[in-house]
């Protein structure tokens, strides 16, 4: 994609036609400033599927222990560097059952990061919870991304 208009087209249209399994990670889809981040990536178990809050808290905290983050469980939104917001909002996305995950220019949301190593990483560890993944940003930076997600 050649503009941030396009990026932005594809990815609406990709979400619209995925609604039921689609994981939007994106600095449009926020997390939820006055909840902790456990809380931000336990509703999406609470709400979708009905599970009991402490069930979806154990969860949300072994997902954040695979990535190391289970130190910023009771933190909230605004106490968080951009590198924990974009995996904490990677988390969430992945809680969707049957998850296609449609990632939104990520290094624009961690733009300290100089490669996607660090990305690319935290989804090869949580690769069991999603089941595609699908990465939206301009056509020069797909190198960038080492063909993980298509």
């Amino acid at each position: 994609m050649d503009n941030e208009q396009a990026i932005h087209a594809s990815f609406n249209e990709f979400l619209q036609s995925h609604s039921l399994h689609a994981a939007p990670v994106s600095a449009d889809a926020p997390l939820i400033s006055n909840q902790d981040v456990y809380m931000n990536i336990a509703l999406i178990k609470q709400y979708h599927e009905n599970m009991p809050k402490n069930e979806a808290k154990k969860l949300a905290l072994e997902y954040l222990e695979r990535l190391d983050l289970v130190r910023i469980a009771h933190k909230r939104n605004s106490a968080l560097t951009a590198e924990e917001k974009f995996f904490v909002m990677l988390l969430r996305a992945a809680m969707v059952r049957e998850a296609v995950l449609l990632i939104d220019q990520p290094l624009k949301m961690i733009p300290h990061l100089k490669d996607f190593q660090l990305v690319a990483e935290a989804l090869k560890r949580i690769d069991d919870l999603y089941f595609h993944c699908h990465i939206f940003d301009y056509q020069w930076m797909k190198d960038k991304y080492g063909g993980l997600c298509p």
